[in-house]
């Protein structure tokens, strides 16, 4: 109810004053301010990258090689039999001592839960932790009572589908060990983008994201959590009480609590977990509409909490109102184009007024195009040709995907139950599609092989 309220007070407060004020003054100006605003800090994050690189150049990081503490890898599963055992086979082969790896069954209804005892069996460091088919349901409920079964000082979390290189950890760890950083996340990639338009343009949403992290990172901002390949520090998991059993998006969630308690959550970019995309249109909707359902909730439910937080540097703060307009513009920008058409239509307002809403869209548009474009060349090494092409998709894709959700998630918040659907992402689909064109390939061979053989008869 407190999310509903704070929503509608927030929509309600932004329409009355577009509506009111655009009878006094062009309230397109209001708008291309906020775009302005944004851009700017973009340069500005994208300059302290700079120059951090330029710092490290010159004075490269000392790493502590005698910081190695104790870490629990934990791999939480519900139904994913077919992709569980080279997760953790890949998993084992980490050049990092010590560390335990816990793979949890979440009421899995498929064979998963034999899968990993054999696991168990067969590996050392293998600690299979099968929950009660009555077990409260979420991610977050799973992390918190395999929490109590761990031994690491530092937690690291991994998806069923993740792949990591053997030095993972050596690049990760250092990153934990000043005494204020709660929390490191590293670089997110998707490892089949080649199969299709979707898992190409999902890659490159992971660069542009990976590209606004580091930015955040330079700055010490609000770096958040992905939930594949994060690593957590004990002591800070512990003083925000673990993970939020009532959240739908618990990386997110954690981040925002991690910054209201004072830690700082740091991105290494040479750390890179790999991870399946989505090759079909309507799971990738659900889970992206799980994740900014998640965002907004977050946001709203902490609202307070992030005003009044006495251990939230300012810096964080600024970085989460700079990060929290990309929320707004979106509906801002629709209301802006509604109540100047309605004038129109009305005679109350110059055409004229609604051709200039029309042309803050397209800014907005070139905006995301210009940063996918810089993220693919810097991170990605395209080249000029490539990058540009496909940041002309992405930018289609984000507009295509993103723009409606965050008016279906404002819609949903405010006249809609609650719910805590987790839309759980189907894993081993990889696999499944490199069986089939091995078999078609097969099929192939067969045929011209038997056409070889009659013409030589």
């Amino acid at each position: 109810m407190k999310e509903r309220v704070l929503l509608f007070v927030i929509v309600f407060g932004l329409g009355v004053f577009i509506y009111i004020f655009q009878s006094y003054f062009n309230t397109v100006w209001g708008l291309a301010f906020l775009i302005t605003a944004m851009a700017l800090y973009a340069l500005f994050t994208n300059l302290a990258y700079k120059i951090k690189n330029r710092k490290l150049q010159k004075y490269p990081q000392i790493i502590n090689e005698n910081y190695r503490p104790f870490v629990s890898i934990m791999i939480p599963a519900h139904n994913e039999e077919s992709v569980i055992t080279q997760t953790v086979e890949n998993i084992l082969q980490l050049d990092y001592e010590p560390f335990e790896v816990i793979v949890i069954d979440d009421r899995s209804t498929d064979n998963t839960a034999s899968v990993i005892k054999d696991l168990e069996k067969k590996y050392d460091k293998i600690i299979a932790f099968i929950r009660p088919k009555d077990a409260f349901p979420g991610k977050s409920a799973v992390l918190n009572d395999a929490l109590k079964y761990a031994k690491g000082e530092a937690i690291l979390v991994f998806d069923a589908d993740a792949r990591v290189e053997k030095d993972f950890l050596k690049k990760l760890i250092p990153n934990l060990e000043p005494k204020d950083v709660g929390a490191v996340q590293a670089r997110k990639v998707i490892r089949n983008k080649d199969v299709n338009i979707l898992t190409r343009c999902q890659n490159n949403e992971m660069t542009m994201d990976t590209h606004f992290q580091v930015g955040r990172d330079s700055v010490k901002g609000a770096v958040e959590l992905r939930g594949n390949g994060e690593l957590i520090k004990r002591t800070a998991l512990e003083d925000i009480g673990g993970w939020n059993n009532y959240t739908i998006t618990d990386d997110l969630d954690m981040s925002t609590r991690l910054h209201i308690k004072g830690w700082d959550v740091r991105f290494c970019k040479d750390a890179i977990v790999y991870e399946e995309g989505i090759m079909y249109l309507w799971p990738l909707y659900r889970q992206r509409r799980r994740w900014l359902e998640g965002t907004i909730r977050r946001y709203l439910e902490y609202a307070g909490d992030i005003l009044t937080s006495k251990d939230m540097p300012l810096r964080v703060s600024l970085d989460l109102i700079a990060y929290i307009s990309e929320f707004i513009m979106p509906a801002w920008l629709l209301m802006e184009i509604l109540i100047r058409g309605f004038k129109v239509l009305a005679k109350d307002a110059s055409p004229h007024m609604l051709y200039s809403s029309i042309i803050i869209s397209c800014i907005i548009g070139i905006g995301f195009f210009v940063a996918a474009r810089y993220s693919l060349r810097r991170y990605d090494n395209l080249s000029r040709l490539d990058a540009f092409n496909q940041a002309f998709e992405t930018s289609i894709y984000l507009l295509i995907i993103w723009f409606p959700l965050v008016l279906f998630i404002g819609f949903k918040i405010l006249f809609m139950k609650k719910d805590m659907n987790w839309g759980k992402t189907a894993h081993g689909l990889v696999q499944h599609e490199h069986a089939i064109q091995r078999a078609k390939q097969k099929i192939k061979n067969a045929k011209e092989e038997l056409k070889r053989l009659l013409l030589t008869k």
